[in-house]
């Protein structure tokens, strides 16, 4: 479901439902005055719309002297149904779930949506994996984007352009779009002149040259665990060194990471990936990591590269940066523990998909969700313990709001397991600090 597939109704509530809508109540407001929260909106809202029917949200009044029969009925139904699965209906803070729509033939889809959600409500515990959610390269990256939009606007509006995705997060991006952020895919995009940031995920020379032949104002927000793994590889290839670089081709870290030394530098995927490789002088390999790795998988894929070249080399400290390798234990302390596994993350987020497929591997289901919204009811049936993460570009916000809609299902108990803290800060360039 795309962020616009679900709007808020903002309409009387005698006015009529606009024809082919769903309403769901993320507000029910009862005949005695009483207003109850119906928290677990978004997840409805979302399933609806992912099947492809028009949905909005807002405030339901029960048995509100204006609405037509058909809309009495249906919110009926769907609180009855809410009723009959425990839901404290007339408690506070809790509003179960409410769908209505104003055609009789969207009825049926009205009380299955109801009758699914109901099925999984009672109460359920959620164990959250910390550390979680924003690692310090991501919100330097975005802390530079924020404080280039407030200095451009403060000189007389000048677009800030972002090549690539400054993080691989859909609610990050949106949200600087809606600030006046332009992002594009490549330089060619950008006026000549212009100022524009390079992502947290690096860029190769290259593009650099690029930026240099079309005169642009560059501020590099590349996080400074990617640029540690670019130096090498300049330092090993300058060495005479063959360079296996362990990453996901067409990603764009290890294009970054590739452009440093693209004669010297072969790029794997996984262990597989070593029966065919032929390389110059086995004397002389160094291999380096993408930063957002599966810790234990890279360290199969080194193993495997070792017993083929067993003189081959690593970089002094590791390339997976901390973050990945905190967010990996941090999940791995909760994942035996639950029923599901929720990853917060967008789907090109290397480091939270790696989170996904390693509850998979430890047998325990997972989903990554961009948001709460992508929740299904199917995958909380016999649930009781939920894991919850968010990788290093999701919003901490997200957790929250995810938290908020599990509530809404019934009583919540949430405990938070640290296995580390966390307390790296990577100062931004000069040109992308704020209060300048």
């Amino acid at each position: 479901m795309s962020r616009s597939s679900v709007s808020r109704y903002a309409a009387d509530p005698s006015a009529a439902l606009p024809a082919g809508r769903m309403l769901v109540a993320d507000i029910l407001r009862r005949p005695d005055g009483r207003v109850l929260s119906c928290s677990a909106a978004p997840m409805v809202a979302g399933a609806l719309g992912a099947a492809g029917h028009q949905v909005v949200t807002g405030t339901v009044h029960l048995l509100e002297e204006g609405l037509d029969s058909d809309l009495r009925a249906a919110v009926a139904h769907a609180t009855a149904s809410a009723r009959r699965a425990g839901d404290v209906l007339g408690a506070e803070g809790s509003g179960g779930v409410a769908v209505v729509v104003a055609e009789a033939g969207l009825r049926p889809v009205a009380e299955a949506a109801v009758g699914s959600w109901a099925q999984v409500m009672g109460p359920r515990t959620v164990l959250l994996a910390s550390p979680r959610s924003f690692c310090a390269g991501v919100e330097r990256a975005i802390d530079v984007v924020e404080a280039l939009l407030e200095q451009q606007h403060g000189l007389g509006g000048r677009q800030v352009f972002v090549r690539k995705q400054i993080v691989h997060n859909t609610h990050v991006i949106a949200d600087l779009t809606e600030r006046g952020a332009v992002f594009v895919e490549e330089l060619d995009e950008v006026p000549p002149g212009a100022l524009v940031v390079f992502s947290a995920h690096g860029v190769s020379p290259q593009v650099r040259a690029e930026a240099a032949r079309r005169s642009l104002q560059v501020v590099d927000a590349t996080c400074p665990l990617v640029t540690k793994v670019h130096a090498e590889a300049r330092r090993y290839a300058e060495r005479g060194n063959s360079i296996v670089l362990i990453g996901h081709a067409g990603h764009e870290e290890v294009e970054g990471t590739y452009g440093e030394a693209p004669d010297a530098t072969v790029v794997v995927g996984s262990a597989w990936d070593m029966a065919g490789l032929d390389l110059p002088d086995p004397s002389k390999i160094t291999y380096l990591t993408q930063t957002t790795l599966a810790v234990d998988e890279t360290r199969e894929t080194i193993a495997a590269l070792k017993k083929r070249f067993p003189q081959a080399r690593g970089p002094g400290s590791e390339d997976i940066c901390y973050a990945t390798t905190n967010r990996q234990h941090a999940l791995q302390a909760v994942t035996a523990q639950a029923d599901l596994v929720l990853v917060l993350g967008s789907e090109n987020s290397s480091n939270s998909v790696r989170l996904v497929e390693l509850a998979r591997k430890a047998g325990t289901p997972a989903h990554l969700i961009e948001d709460c919204s992508r929740i299904r009811p199917d995958w909380l049936r016999d649930v009781a313990t939920v894991g919850l993460i968010a990788g290093a570009s999701a919003p901490p916000a997200l957790v929250q709001d995810t938290l908020s809609a599990l509530a809404g299902l019934g009583p919540l108990t949430v405990r938070e397991q640290i296995t580390t803290t966390e307390d790296t800060y990577f100062a931004p360039p000069s040109a992308g600090r704020k209060n300048r």
